[in-house]
């Protein structure tokens, strides 16, 4: 029997075992945040477009004035935390609940349009690999410094769009590779 391991099993799938309810965080803003609550839906599509069912979400985000939580700051974390971590449900989904977030200072002098970094990692997935969410319709876009950096074809691969079936929630597909593969950044 040759139990030599294929690229699909390199690494994981260990992410469900390590990320349990209690160390999962979906609620990246409580109550007490201030800003437009919503809720963040990812989808993990594998080159085939079929779900991803053992991938792992984090994210990183800006409160509603443009500001990052920093250790030991004045935010309170029951309040806005600015980090959540989720594994991807059978369907290749999960969803985040938070508010959006503002503008933050670019290089320069400019300022980026309300965005979120994401990271992905999954089974075969050997370096994190990164990646930004805007805001479809968001004005702020057109003169954002980094989304200027990647080619116009390509922009709408980083684009959440509004759910139509859900008030306040967007939808933001993360696709691996192939046709519509989500732009990522070698950071």
């Amino acid at each position: 029997m040759d139990l030599t391991p294929t690229p699909s099993q390199t690494v994981g799938p260990y992410l469900h075992l390590g990320l349990t309810d209690a160390r999962s965080i979906s609620r990246i803003a409580g109550d007490a945040a201030t800003g437009q609550r919503i809720w963040l839906t990812f989808r993990a599509l594998d080159g085939d477009g079929a779900p991803v069912p053992d991938a792992m979400i984090e994210l990183w985000q800006a409160d509603s004035e443009g500001n990052y939580a920093r250790p030991g700051g004045d935010d309170d974390a029951a309040a806005f935390r600015g980090f959540g971590r989720m594994a991807t449900a059978e369907d290749g989904s999960c969803t985040f609940e938070t508010i959006r977030p503002g503008g933050v200072a670019g290089p320069g002098g400019t300022v980026q349009a309300p965005h979120i970094n994401v990271s992905i990692l999954g089974r075969g997935i050997l370096k994190r690999l990164s990646t930004r969410l805007y805001f479809a319709g968001e004005p702020a876009n057109h003169a954002d410094p980094i989304l200027a950096l990647v080619p116009e074809d390509r922009c709408s691969t980083l684009l959440a769009h509004p759910d139509p079936a859900r008030a306040n929630n967007w939808v933001f597909d993360v696709r691996l590779r192939g046709k519509g593969e989500t732009v990522f950044f070698d950071v």
